[in-house]
This record gives C-alpha cells, sequence and structure tokens, in this order.
C-alpha cells in the first residue's frame, strides 16, 4: 500500500505556541487556589454553561426519564491517595439485544481537559438527540432512527471532574486533572518522551503510564467494552484527527484509508471541507507523547479510534483561555452544538457503512466489568502504580506474542506431518507398484 499522502501544513497559530503563551500566564498563581479573574480576560457565561454539578445532576435526570434506552454507571478509582468518580451513560436502542456481537460499539468521552466546558455541553445535547430526539434546526433526525438499532454507545459526559472543578474555582486555563497530570499524556505509548518545548503546566504526564485513576478507568472500559469507534472530544480549533499523534504519519494499510475515508465524509458532508483531517501529530503542528488515541489503536486495537476537535478562537487572547476554546455568546454556542451533534450523527452513520463485518463479529460480545443495569463500581489501585499496569500490559503482550508463536509452530508442525505422510504414502505406492 502507498504511504499516506503528506500531511496538510499546521494552522497559522499553532496550539503549541498558545498553550505556551496560557502556561506563561497563569503558572503565577497556585493551581489548586482560586484566583481573582482580570478584567481583561472573559469569565465563564453562566448562563450558556451549567456547574459540573447540575450538569451531571440533569443527565441523571435524563436517563431517570428514559430506563429504555438509557442506563447510568458510576465507576471509583483510586492511586496513592488520590480518587476519581467517573459517569459513563449506556446508550441502546434495543436493550435485549445489548450482547448482541453483531452490533457496533462506540466509545465517547468528553472533557478530558478541564478548561475545554464546551465538550461536556455536547456530550448532554447529545444524549437528548439520542433519546428525547431534541431537533437540530433544519434537520429530518428520523432517518437515522434505523442507525440507531444497530448501535451500542458509551459515552463519559466529563473524564476529568476534578480538573473542571478547579477551572470553575478560576484558573480557567487548566486542563490537568486535580494533581496536576494532563490525563491525556498519561497513556502507556511512547508515553514520558518531551519535545523541546515541553512545558510541564501543559502536559505533566504523571508518575508512570496509567498513575492517574481517571486514566486507569478510561483503560478498563476500553478493554472491557471493546469499542469499534472510539472519539475523544476536545476544543480548541476544528478538526478531525485520527492516529498517529506521537508521530508525523498515519497508520499504513487498508485501516488507515478507512479512517480516512471516515473523516473525510464526516468534513464533506457536514462542514463542507472545511475542517483540518489527518493525523494529530501531522495536522496540528506539534507532536503529543502517551495519547488515548495512540494507546486505543496501537494496544487495544480499536479499528477507529479518532480526536475531534470542536471549536477554537485563534483571535481570542493568549490568556483568555475561556473565549479561546469555548463559544461566549449563545448564537456560536447553539451553532457548535448543532454542528457537532449532526456531525456525530453522521459518524455513526459512516461507521456502520464502513466497518467490515468481519470487524464488528471479531470484537465479540460484551464481557468483564462493563456493566448495563447501573449498579455502582469500585477499583481501588492503591497497591496497583502506573509501572505495574506497565508491566502487565508489557507481559499481555508478551502473551499475545507467544501465543502468535505458538500457533505458526503448531501449523508448521502440521504441514510437516501432513507432507511426510504424503511422502510415504507415495513410496508405498511405488513399492506395490513392484511387486
Amino acid at each position: 500500500m502507498a504511504p499516506s499522502a503528506p500531511p496538510p501544513p499546521p494552522p497559522p497559530l499553532s496550539r503549541r505556541l498558545v498553550a505556551l503563551a496560557l502556561a506563561l500566564a497563569v503558572l503565577g498563581s497556585p493551581a489548586s487556589a482560586a484566583r481573582k479573574i482580570p478584567a481583561s480576560v472573559t469569565p465563564i457565561s453562566r448562563d450558556l454553561y451549567r456547574p459540573s454539578d447540575t450538569l451531571l445532576s440533569e443527565i441523571k435526570a435524563l436517563v431517570a426519564r428514559n430506563p429504555d434506552s438509557l442506563t447510568m454507571d458510576t465507576v471509583r478509582a483510586s492511586n496513592k491517595g488520590y480518587s476519581a468518580e467517573m459517569f459513563v451513560v449506556t446508550f441502546n436502542h434495543v436493550k435485549k439485544t445489548i450482547a448482541d456481537g453483531s452490533k457496533i460499539k462506540i466509545l465517547l468521552s468528553f472533557g478530558q481537559h478541564g478548561r475545554e466546558l464546551i465538550t461536556s455541553e455536547l456530550a448532554l445535547s447529545l444524549l437528548y438527540i439520542l433519546t428525547e430526539k431534541r431537533k437540530i434546526a433544519g434537520v429530518d433526525l428520523s432517518s437515522f432512527e434505523k442507525i440507531l438499532e444497530h448501535l451500542v454507545i458509551k459515552v463519559v459526559p466529563m473524564e476529568n471532574f476534578h480538573g473542571r472543578k478547579r477551572v470553575e474555582a478560576g484558573e480557567l486555563c487548566d486542563r490537568r486533572n486535580g494533581r496536576g497530570v494532563d490525563l491525556n499524556r498519561n497513556w502507556s505509548v511512547d508515553w514520558g518522551k518531551k519535545e523541546k518545548d515541553y512545558n510541564p503546566f501543559e502536559e505533566d504526564p504523571g508518575t508512570a503510564p496509567f498513575s492517574e485513576p481517571e486514566a486507569q478507568i478510561m483503560q478498563e472500559l476500553s478493554k472491557s467494552f471493546k469499542p469499534h469507534i472510539w472519539v475523544n472530544v476536545h476544543s480548541g480549533m476544528e478538526a478531525l484527527f485520527m492516529p498517529y499523534d506521537h508521530k508525523n504519519t498515519t497508520p499504513d494499510g487498508a485501516p488507515s484509508h478507512l479512517m480516512r475515508s471516515v473523516l473525510e465524509n464526516v468534513n464533506h458532508r457536514n462542514f463542507q471541507d472545511s475542517c483540518l483531517v489527518g493525523s494529530g501529530g501531522g495536522a496540528v503542528g506539534y507532536l503529543a507523547h502517551g495519547t488515548t488515541t495512540d494507546y486505543l489503536y496501537d494496544i487495544a486495537k480499536v479499528p477507529m479510534p479518532f480526536t475531534f476537535e470542536i471549536y477554537g478562537d485563534e483571535k481570542a487572547s493568549t490568556d483568555d483561555c475561556f473565549k479561546m476554546f469555548n463559544p461566549v455568546d449563545k448564537i456560536t454556542f447553539d451553532r457548535v452544538i448543532n454542528k457537532w451533534c449532526m456531525a456525530f450523527l453522521i459518524l455513526f452513520e459512516e461507521g456502520l457503512r464502513t466497518l467490515p463485518d468481519g470487524q464488528v463479529v471479531s470484537q465479540g460480545a460484551l464481557d468483564n466489568w462493563v456493566p448495563m443495569g447501573g449498579e455502582i463500581l469500585e477499583r481501588t489501585m492503591d497497591q496497583k502504580s502506573g509501572g505495574e499496569n506497565g508491566k502487565l500490559e508489557g507481559l499481555d503482550l508478551g502473551m499475545q506474542e507467544l501465543k502468535t508463536y505458538f500457533r505458526l509452530f503448531m501449523l508448521s508442525t502440521f504441514l510437516l506431518m501432513f507432507m511426510f505422510c504424503s511422502r510415504i504414502s507415495k513410496n508405498r505406492s511405488r513399492e506395490s507398484g513392484n511387486i
């Protein structure tokens, strides 16, 4: 297969330059304490954005009103004195066939970075559309009803609850979790590598892969749910990204072409080709190491892992973080929500059309800890450090390789035995012919 075409040039104002400026703007104050917002900085638009507790309560109420199609589970994890709690909402249009391996399984994560409030608002709006048929202006949603019957969708509406709380307390530029780690640098693929312009305020990867409870929960969910499509939703620009983030290339072969085809179709149908499409590492203008999407492609073997960037104001001042990452007026807010809800519906349709039947069946039915009945789960990780997680992951990969070698050995042994028996049979035939 020919190598992928060179990625498009990075946007005029790289997010990396923006990120460095943001870090310089806020490093002078403690991250854990609320600070007075300068008059030149846009505050959170309280008439547009729900407080984190209110947003999650509204999601709980939505689930309670729609028990036929929605369930919600609360998952907790802790590591070395730091705990996290995460809500996982499952949409299943026909619950009785939940374990049917023919369904497309989709995992969506919002709010991984605290300052990107618009992403969790999008999660809530998408759940309203899926369940209570909230309308998108000018769009007939009835055509998508049949598609939803073939999907199981898990939504994590606010992956980084503690980080979101820091932002609501006044740290408008903070993207990290409750103890200062960037959750999108805490995964094991190329973990810990630092570029020349590395800044710990923006990209602290933690003490080891999966040192953070939030990342541990998401890793367990990816392993047990085994999604066919994954989307990590961010803001900062408008883009549709596929692997890789840690290098300036896309994967080789047919899987890469399928992913690019899906993204280009979404871009053409919903955005009139206005979004950046390509690898995160090639299109953004900087490399990111230890990201969720790269892990889900390389290790978890998700066929289609994507990163969606849903909004960015490049004209905003570099210290005006809320305005840079979130719409600040109702017209823009509604436009972004409607446009990206539609993008997800088109993604569902494209995924259902594009994924080969074999890929869907090979993923198997739901298993392990993924619950569907709304019970509360708790996992305590104090005795299991990120380093040990990395060792276990390496052991898993090693066992997979051993299994592959064993299968090859058995196949070659069978072929040799077949050839040997054929040779004996021919010799006996010759001997009987000479008698």
